[in-house]
């Protein structure tokens, strides 16, 4: 050969010259050297010599040609190589060991393969990857026969037989492998495992002289050969990744840099490739190519681009001139997926120098037309293209089958990008291999499997995953059946000789240092086996064949095998994360796409389709899906898809193609399902974190997506078996047949409501064919529901379940050796898919990702290669042909079981590796009602209202771990187990089993509090004693007396007997106006937690301060409120959950008809209008009829006269007497009839509701008041005179029959003056009850046993008093009474001390409207709320005891024991300011309706509403129930009693002796109170007659008080804590005043600050967790190695150790945080309204408590934003503070800046210079948090720019919380901001929550 000069004046050298001037500074290298060398083969006789330039080198035969490299040098020698090579040959003649550094690609392998060839040499080759161990280089055992022998390993053979060692990749081999090499390099020695030893040639030979060859040979010396070299092929270090070199390793090699080939060189390779291109744009390529190779480049961080593949670039080039070149870059350096923006620009800048950017002009190809085999060349097809304007054919490699049309598949839906995408490919694949990039879920197995089949290829697939090993890779040891060990080829192997296409899936998982092992496959088509087993590329096999003249029998004798020419790899990888560091710890977000890889394949990105794509695509597959539905699910996932947010990002990646098509399958097998229902099961919204959740709930809302109701209540949701059919809820299956009934489960399972939803869901998708993954909490029932459900379906299961050291291995195949040979036991998963059972994996989030993935191609593909070389196959038909398969049943289903993602589970990631490929079902706990009737079934000799309080504290616990005040979730496997506990030990209480679950939290002081509280609101007296009882203190009551007779007068006297004419008319309606119903969560809480009293429960209406409530009443168990300023109705149940409130102050305005002070009754109406009210305003007589359930608002006209307004309007300031009022009777409201009468009027006006008629009835008295006693008899009072009247009615008027009224008056005689004396005695009464007192309780009343009609009234002179006979019987009724020491008119209000203050001291001119008196009837009972000064405190309270401040006593008297009681009513928490007004309403603070249960309601004046009860035997039944609940303390001590059978029976009881001395006795049978004996009285022992105690330590102090620590104790240590807090505050000179004054801050955050250090701290633990470490001398046997072990090498073990992180790989950079406080003057001025300020101090104290001692994981600091400017700093990120102090300076400086800083805003200014400020740094991620009061549209800032910068960088997240200001402004701020990252905090409370939120769910996410 001439070595080639370029003649000057060619138009290469032309170029070249050009070239040479521009980059002559950029290639600083020898490559302009025009020295040049060339080589020569001479012939001379003495031997061959090879001379390049001037070094000869004389060849030598070799022993084993075909271990020669043949066909390596290529035609043309450029003179780099040639100089390569002479440098080599120096070497080689020195006796020297080389390495080639040089950049990755197959250059430098090349280079030695050459040499090699030239000097015919033989080559022992071995790619290092991080699996090689010392035996893969020096001797590996293998058995033979029982015995296990030596065999010689690659460095041995070479040494000895004079080869040369080619290592390659010696940056990838572990740390410590390649020094045995060490002294084989240096000296040529090596001591051999076996005893022999290696020695080298010229030691050996000087040995040879004094001794003969059988004397060394029976030491054991082996002569290493003079020819022995080695030669190293490595990467620089620093600049890659990989293990830098060993010092004492490097120092015995001899280097030389093999950089890429010369511009020159290059360019008349790349001329030659490409003789139909331009010349201009080859160059311009090549330029590119070098640019980005530079060092600049690299500095940017850049990887380098492929030079190597620019050649087979170009080829493709050739064929399609009209390709354009950006297009071709993008497949050699896709740069768009694997590099950052700012890489991006850099690299399209390059472009645009070069002319590159020519994407637009030229079209790509578009469609594969046709494929035809190839006639002359075998194993090649024709393939037919359709680009721009023409047809082009040309040859590809092809399949073995025949090729099969384009689109000519049924389960293949074309689109025009995956056409041309397939187009693309089958231009790559003309000259390399391919590598699919594609997000999960996006079509790329589905492309693969498409391209092989119209090629007619095979496909091979290998599912990759993390911790795969070269051996997985290529060969697996197995043993034979006699016991010998032997190599199995894997499917890689078999795939390339057979000449298939292997598919690598997951090429992203792959740790690189194994993927090397495939680099020479991939670039040369060669591949050495470990068992010595060499492939050979094709063409060079044949070539070895034609020079040896061997048959194949006798190369593959020798092991050498062809590659078949049709094999392609094709490799499927995720798009690598940009930007992601390498090393994180989760191994998910890898920069996979390095230079190397780069090199192995042309890259095509799978896209994800257009909408109009996929929308053919999803109606091609599932032809009839609903078509609005599947449009609305495409537009919500484009238009999460579009959004450059993360959050949107990882939702978008839930809802796949894949995921889609799953979807679109269901609906149009269930097109009623809601798809907002299909999209939270995809994305499973239930565990995602709260803004992901908000982002999703908003993107539905965008695409109008509504959330249906579940319809549950219609709906029954049960399971029936008939017929051999089941059928759950709507959804029918038949039952299998099972072979192995015992496999079936049978489990305890109480069906409820919300599981057999959950079952009919999974069922639905078992029916379509899908697996199924059940996600939830721990406890929820995930295992019963499996369980249940393939015990429905009779189904047999197999169960694994997985763990931390779960393996591959243990997944699949279960290997142990058996007589020494290696059986492999099927493991459950295997034996489910051969049986076709349902295999149920439990934990699967467990077991790391990398194993779990190996499911994927099971699921997807139906295939799955065994550890023993089986194969799992789906399809019977493929099954057939091929030995060693395991054809997978029909039947076979798996069903996935794992906690939800993140906190407090910290599993791996199931669901984000693998949702997609499985139908996922998020199981949650039952709702309260299921859970309930769960519970029951559990427990049913369990109180309900234990049960409930359960459920409803439990229901509480769980909403709070949802939104993260709590962080561990508690769930029904909790409460059942406190239930079974209840059911088994009744007597036991509540408090204290509830303990059994609280107690992992007692160490934890603010959880603790938490649940404490939690617990208490629900009733659950947890903490209380059974003594602490808090009952009112009993007075007796006067003795009861008569005193008088009412008569009723009959008699003939016209005066005494009056007809009252009665008119009635309909009633005029105006309206309905409607109104809004809002509703506000009841924050109910029990009262009856720590102490025991008869307060039953209570809670706070949400009204604001200024209001007056005016009246309560009840209906069953409704409980209305109306108050007065505005006037507003509420409506509640009495344990309901929310509360309704409507406004009415539209339809009451202030100042209707010159009435300042409105006054409303409330009367709610009965059934069928249940939920209707009718209000009554008593100044102007306005009658509303109001619908609490829609809305409705009508106004009721009583006459026709009440339009007119009142003749003087009196103003409320100066009339002296307020005007007679209008007056409501509502004792029959229930019956939907009312009575109105306006004071001193004289007439009665009856509206019947239903009828919607008035019937007025005209008195000829004026009234004063009116009682209805009955439905048709009213008693009357006059109004001066204070007469009383009785009027009876007939019982129904009828509209045409106007009744007649009678009147009679009621003569009232006192008892002493017999009748016909009219007495001066009149009483006014105050309450008279509508009905009568039971017969039992009127005979306890009155001490006799009577029966008789009766009526209870009170009035101010007596406690109560009893009518008996009224008003029914006509003779004369006796009056009975329990007097008062002192009428209750009489007792001043003098109110002293503050009250009066408040109250405008003794000023009461009018008398209040409410009397607040209600009668018990059931109870016997009468109950009125007093004034304190109207109680004798002095009788109730000791002497030295201050009364507490209260709002009112409730006197309750009860008429059975003869007793009254007092019961204080707590002060209200606010008082309206209006107390002239409040003095109108009621005499004490609090208005009062009896509760239909038995007991009454009041409702103070701030609108605190307290349920009491009051009688007798229900506090007696509640007080029961209530210590039940605590438990009741048997006071005596604990004895541990063993029963043994003592043989003695027991004789006849007896008393026994009495021991005079009284010494305590314990057993036997004779004295009596003993402890534990027989027959004799005493405690504790079997058949004594009864239990008798002498006194022996049985009855003492109770457990609390034993348990108690001594207060000197608790003293001491309270003084402990006290002076070390001060010598604290002396260490870090801080006053106590500001001591004080910063806990304030600290402790309003305290819970936040320590939950999110719970997570901080756990996830940090998290990201210690250790790895396990193969090849290691001690540990674990690992599975994979037994065969090794069996042949006796030592390192087959593995164990858990710290995984240092991989040389090379960049440091984990701490998380960025910055908090962006607005500091502005607005902040300090409405500080006052709604503490906005001190919020946000709030919240930066906790950003900087939280992230104290945490600053390696978290940079953060502090800016203020003012008025002043936008970059106000308060804490650096290189200074933060240290202690308390510190922080408080941080919060006066905040305080003070606001305070004086100028007016303005610049929150918009502060994010955008935050963000590009932040995006500059240097980080892991970055975050901007903003708080901002910005009353935006103030200043004229439209909302869209604001959230245009919060989403201006992708790289940090930025997040802001708005304080709400102004109306609604702020919901309207937050619905143009992005969802999830804009927070509107209407109550500034929530700043320091929300704060929290936005740090538990992103930031830590991915720590």
């Amino acid at each position: 050969m001439h070595s080639q000069i370029i003649c000057r004046g060619t138009a290469a050298a032309v170029a070249a010259r050009r070239v040479r001037n521009i980059l002559g500074s950029v290639l600083g290298r020898d490559g302009w050297m025009w020295r040049t060398h060339e080589v020569k083969l001479l012939n001379t006789s003495s031997g061959d010599t090879v001379k390049i330039g001037d070094i000869s080198y004389k060849l030598k035969a070799p022993q084993n040609p075909e271990l020669v490299p043949v066909k390596h040098i290529s035609d043309s020698l450029p003179q780099t190589v040639a100089q390569h090579l002479r440098w080599i040959m120096q070497k080689d003649l020195l006796g020297q060991d080389v390495f080639l550094i040089g950049p990755p690609g197959p250059l430098r392998r090349s280079i030695a393969m050459q040499y090699l060839e030239l000097t015919k040499r033989e080559v022992e080759y071995v790619a290092l990857s991080r699996d090689t161990t010392e035996t893969d280089l020096k001797q590996r055992r293998e058995i033979r026969s029982g015995t296990a022998f030596y065999i010689d390993q690659c460095a041995v053979r070479a040494a000895t037989q004079g080869r040369v060692l080619v290592l390659e990749g010696l940056e990838k081999a572990e740390r410590n492998v390649l020094p045995v090499l060490n002294n084989l390099l240096e000296n040529r020695e090596m001591q051999l495992e076996d005893g022999r030893f290696l020695m080298s040639a010229e030691r050996y030979d000087k040995l040879l002289q004094d001794h003969t060859k059988e004397e060394l040979d029976s030491w054991k010396i082996i002569r290493v050969s003079e020819d022995f070299r080695v030669i190293a092929l490595g990467l620089p270090v620093p600049k890659y990744k990989g293990n830098p070199l060993d010092p004492p390793l490097r120092s015995r090699f001899q280097a030389r840099d093999i950089y890429y080939l010369p511009f020159k060189d290059q360019l008349e390779l790349l001329y030659t490739a490409g003789p139909n291109i331009a010349a201009e744009r080859v160059s311009q390529l090549l330029s590119l190519a070098t640019t980005l190779c530079s060092q600049e480049s690299s500095s940017l961080g850049l990887p380098d681009f492929p030079v190597d593949n620019l050649l087979p670039a170009l080829s493709v080039l050739n064929v399609f001139p009209m390709l354009s070149s950006q297009q071709l870059i993008q497949r050699l350096y896709p740069y768009n997926s694997i590099l950052s923006k700012d890489g991006r620009t850099a690299v399209e800048g390059v472009l645009s120098r070069f002319e590159l950017l020519d994407g637009r002009r030229e079209s790509a190809p578009s469609a594969v037309l046709g494929v035809s085999m190839t006639k002359d060349v075998e194993g090649h097809a024709d393939v037919t293209l359709c680009t721009a304007d023409k047809d082009v054919t040309f040859q590809v490699p092809a399949g073995t089958k025949e090729p099969r049309p384009p689109n000519s598949s049924p389960d293949f839906i074309s689109t025009p990008s995956h056409s041309q995408l397939i187009a693309e490919m089958m231009q790559s694949h003309m000259v390399k291999d391919i590598c699919l990039i594609g997000a999960k879920g996006c079509g790329k197995s589905v492309i693969a499997r498409e391209f092989a089949e119209i090629l007619g290829y095979s496909i091979e697939p290998v599912m990759l995953y993390q911790d795969m090993t070269a051996r997985d890779l290529l060969q697996q040891r197995y043993t034979l059946p006699n016991g010998d060990t032997a190599w199995r080829p894997s499917p890689l192997v078999t795939a390339a000789i057979e000449g298939k296409l292997l598919l690598l899936d997951g090429i992203h998982r792959v740790n690189l240092g194994t993927l090397a092992v495939l680099s020479r496959l991939l670039h040369d088509r060669e591949l050495d086996l470990y068992d010595g087993t060499r492939l050979l590329r094709w063409d060079r096999y044949q070539t070895l064949k034609e020079q040896l003249q061997f048959s194949d029998e006798q190369l593959q004798e020798r092991s050498i095998f062809p590659i078949h020419p049709s094999f392609r790899v094709l490799a499927l990888a995720e798009p690598p994360v940009v930007g992601a560091n390498t090393s994180s710890s989760n191994g998910r977000g890898q920069q996979w796409l390095g230079p190397e890889l780069l090199t192995m394949f042309l890259y095509h990105s799978v896209t994800p389709l257009a909408k109009a794509e996929e929308i053919n695509l999803i109606q091609g597959l599932s032809p009839n899906v609903p078509k609005e539905a599947a449009e609305q699910l495409l537009h919500l996932t484009h238009s999460l898809r579009k959004m450059n947010d993360p959050t949107a990002q990882s939702l978008a990646s839930s809802l796949s193609t894949r995921q889609l098509l799953r979807i679109c399958r269901r609906l149009s097998q269930y097109p009623e399902e809601s798809i907002a229902h299909a999209v939270n099961k995809a994305c499973l919204s239930r565990f995602l974190p709260s803004l992901a959740r908000a982002s999703l709930q908003k993107s539905l809302a965008n695409c109008s997506i509504q959330e249906t109701p579940d319809p549950e209540h219609n709906q029954d949701h049960s399971c029936v078996v008939k017929d051999g059919v089941l059928t759950i809820g709507s959804v029918s299956a038949p039952i299998y047949n099972p072979n192995e009934k015992m496999k079936v489960p049978d489990v305890l399972f109480y069906d409820n409501p919300q599981h057999m939803m959950v079952m009919e869901d999974m069922l639905k998708d078992f029916l379509l064919g899908e697996h199924l993954l059940l996600v939830g909490n721990q406890g929820v029932g995930k295992n019963k529901i499996v369980d249940r459900f393939l015990h429905l379906l009779n189904r047999p299961r197999e169960y694994l379940q997985l763990h931390r050291d779960t393996t591959v291995q243990t997944l699949t195949l279960q290997p142990s050796v058996r007589d020494g040979i290696i059986m492999y036991e099927d493991s459950p998963l295997v034996k489910a898919v051969k049986m076709g059972h349902i295999l149920v994996i439990d934990e699967a989030d467990k077991a790391p990702t990398n194993v779990t993935c190996i499911l994927k191609t099971l699921v997807e593909s139906g295939e799955m290669i065994l550890a023993d070389g089986r194969r799992i196959i789906s399809d019977p038909l493929e099954a057939k042909g091929r030995p060693n398969t395991v054809v997978m049943h029909p039947d076979f289903r798996m069903l996935v079981l794992a906690n939800r993602p993140g906190f407090p589970f910290l599993g791996n990631d199931f669901f984000g590796a693998l949702g997609d490929i499985f139908s996922c079902h998020a199981v949650d706990n039952p709702k309260p009602q299921a859970e309930l009737a769960m519970l029951k079934q559990y427990g049913p000799n369990v109180p309900d209202a234990t049960l409930q309080k359960l459920v409803a504290a439990f229901g509480e616990l769980r909403s709070m771990a949802d939104q993260g005040t709590i962080t561990y979730p508690y769930s029904t496997r909790e409460v059942v187990n406190i239930v079974k506990h209840l059911q088994k030990f009744p007597e036991e209480g509540l408090a204290n089993v509830v303990r059994n679950v609280f107690d992992f939290d007692s160490y934890n002081k603010d959880l603790r509090e938490v649940l404490i509280e939690a617990l208490h609101k629900h009733g659950i007296p947890i903490g209380a004693k059974p003594s602490s009882v808090t009952l009112a203190k009993e007075l007796p009551l006067p003795d009861v007396k008569m005193t008088g007779y009412w008569t009723i007068n009959q008699g003939g006297n016209a005066r005494r007997k009056l007809l009252c004419p009665t008119e009635s008319h309909p009633i005029d309606i105006k309206g309905p106006v409607f109104l809004r119903v809002q509703s506000y969560p009841c924050n109910r809480q029990e009262s009856r937690a720590l102490s025991f009293s008869e307060e039953k429960a209570h809670w706070q209406i949400p009204m604001n301060e200024v209001n007056i409530i005016c009246d309560v009443t009840t209906r069953d168990d409704d409980v209305y409120v109306a108050t007065c300023n505005p006037v507003c109705l509420y409506s509640m149940k009495e344990n309901g959950e929310t509360i309704q409130c409507m406004e009415l102050y539209d339809v009451f305005p202030r100042t209707i008809s010159g009435v300042w002070q409105p006054f409303v009754t409330v009367a709610p109406l009965g059934s069928p209008l249940g939920g209707q009210v009718v209000l009554h305003e008593e100044q102007t007589n306005t009658v509303l009829h109001v619908d609490m359930v829609t809305g409705a608002v009508r106004r009721l006209l009583l006459s026709q006269d009440s339009e007119q307004p009142p003749t003087r309007s009196s103003n409320w300031w100066n009339s002296k007497e307020q005007q007679a009022g209008y007056k409501m009777c509502r004792d029959f409201a229930h019956k939907n009839w009312l009575l109105f009468y306006k004071e001193d009027g004289n007439q009665l006006e009856v509206l019947d509701v239903l009828e919607g008629r008035v019937h007025s009835i005209s008195l000829p008295i004026n009234l004063k008041s009116v009682f209805l006693v009955a439905e048709d008899r009213w008693l009357l009072l006059e109004s001066n005179t204070d007469k009383k009247f009785m009027l009876t009615k007939p019982m129904h008027m009828a509209a045409e029959d106007s009744g007649v009224c009678q009147l009679h008056s009621i003569s009232e005689d006192s008892a002493s003056s017999g009748h016909g004396v009219t007495s001066a005695e009149v009483f006014v009464p105050q309450m008279l009850s509508c009905d009568q007192l039971p017969n039992e309780n009127l005979s306890a009343a009155l001490d006799q046993k009577i029966v008789s009609p009766n009526r209870i009234m009170a009035d101010p002179g007596s406690f109560a008093q009893i009518v008996v006979g009224f008003p029914d019987l006509m003779s004369p009724n006796e009056v009975y009474s329990f007097k008062r020491p002192v009428d209750l008119s009489e007792m001043t209000s003098g109110q002293t001390g503050p009250q009066a203050f408040l109250r405008g001291g003794p000023l009461r001119s009018t008398t209040p409207k409410r009397d607040n008196c209600v009668s018990l009837l059931s109870a016997n009972q009468v109950v009125r709320a007093l004034p304190p000064n109207k109680v004798p405190l002095k009788e109730i309270f000791p002497k030295d005891v201050t009364p507490p401040m209260t709002a009112a006593y409730l006197e309750v008297t009860d008429l059975n024991s003869k007793k009254v009681k007092y019961v204080p009513v707590p002060r209200s928490m606010t008082v309206s300011p209006y107390t002239n007004w409040l003095s109108k309403v009621s005499e004490s603070d609090v208005v009062m309706a009896p509760l239909t249960t038995g007991g009454v309601v009041t409702v103070d004046m701030g609108g605190y509403v307290r349920l009491w009860e009051t009688g007798l035997d229900t506090l007696q039944r509640s007080l029961m129930e209530w210590r039940n609940m605590i438990g009741s303390e048997d006071g005596r001590p604990i004895q541990i009693t063993i029963q043994r059978d003592s043989g003695l029976d027991v004789t006849a009881p007896k008393h026994g002796k009495i021991d005079p001395m009284n010494d305590p006795h314990v057993g036997g049978n004779q004295w009596a109170g003993g402890t534990g004996g027989r027959d004799t009285a005493g405690l504790g022992g079997k058949g004594g007659p009864y239990r008798l105690d002498a006194g022996h330590k049985v009855h003492q102090v109770s457990q609390a008080e034993k348990d108690a620590v001594p207060e000197e104790v608790r003293r001491a240590a309270r003084e402990m804590g006290e002076k070390a807090f001060k010598e604290r505050l002396k260490e870090i000179n801080m006053s106590e005043y500001d001591a004080t004054t910063y806990e304030r801050f600290s402790n309003a955050v305290r819970r936040q600050v320590q939950s999110l250090r719970i997570i901080l701290d756990s996830l940090q633990a998290k990201g210690k967790e250790r790895q396990w470490l193969k090849n290691q001398a001690l540990g674990e046997l690992d599975d994979a190695k037994i065969i090794d072990g069996l042949t006796g090498e030592k390192t087959i073990y593995k164990r858990r150790g710290e995984l240092d992180p991989e040389l090379g790989s960049p440091q984990q950079k701490p998380k960025r945080l910055r908090v962006l406080a607005d500091v502005s003057g607005s902040m300090y001025r409405f500080n006052g309204v709604d503490g906005r300020l001190e919020r946000s101090m709030e919240a930066v104290c906790m950003v900087m408590e939280a992230l104290e001692n945490y600053e390696n994981k978290f940079k953060y600091d502090i800016v203020g934003h003012s008025g002043d400017g936008y970059d106000i700093e308060l804490v650096r990120a290189d200074k933060v503070p240290k202690d308390n102090k510190q922080r408080l300076k941080v919060l006066k400086n905040m305080h003070a800046h606001s305070q004086f800083c100028m007016s303005g805003d610049f929150t918009l200014e502060g994010t955008e210079a935050s963000i590009k400020e932040l995006a500059r740094e240097e980080a892991d991620e970055h975050f901007v948090v903003v708080l901002s009061d910005a009353n935006l549209e103030r200043y004229g800032i439209r909302p869209e720019r604001f959230a245009n910068v919060l989403t201006s960088d992708p790289q940090v997240n930025a997040f802001a919380i708005f304080i709400g200001s102004l109306g609604d402004q702020a919901e309207r701020l937050q619905k143009t901001l992005p969802a999830g990252r804009s927070f509107v905090a209407m109550d500034t409370k929530q700043i320091p929550q929300i704060l929290q939120q936005i740090f538990t769910s992103t930031m830590l996410s991915s720590a």
